[in-house]
C-alpha cells in the first residue's frame, strides 16, 4: 500500500467537517512547497540587494565603539 492510499484509507473514516480540515492542511503544505529554481532566483535577489546596500560602507567607521558599551552579555 502506497503512502498516499494509507491516507485515503484514514481519511475515509474521519467526518466531513475532519475531512475538510485535512484539506485545507494539505493545500497548505503544496503552498510551502516552491519550486527549486524559484529559490535559486530569491537567493540571487537577496544577495543583490544586501549587495546594494552595504555599498560603500566599508571605508564608514562604525557609529559606536565597545568603549560606548555600558555592559556585556556572555
Amino acid at each position: 500500500m502506497t503512502t498516499a492510499q494509507a491516507i485515503v484509507e484514514h481519511l475515509k473514516a474521519l467526518l466531513e467537517s475532519v475531512q475538510r480540515e485535512v484539506l485545507d492542511f494539505v493545500k497548505s503544505l503544496e503552498s510551502r512547497q516552491t519550486d527549486p529554481s524559484q529559490d535559486t532566483e530569491d537567493a540571487a535577489w537577496s544577495q543583490f540587494s544586501l549587495a546594494s546596500a552595504l555599498r560603500d560602507m566599508e571605508d564608514e567607521k562604525p557609529p559606536y565603539t565597545f568603549g560606548d558599551t555600558k555592559g556585556s552579555f556572555p
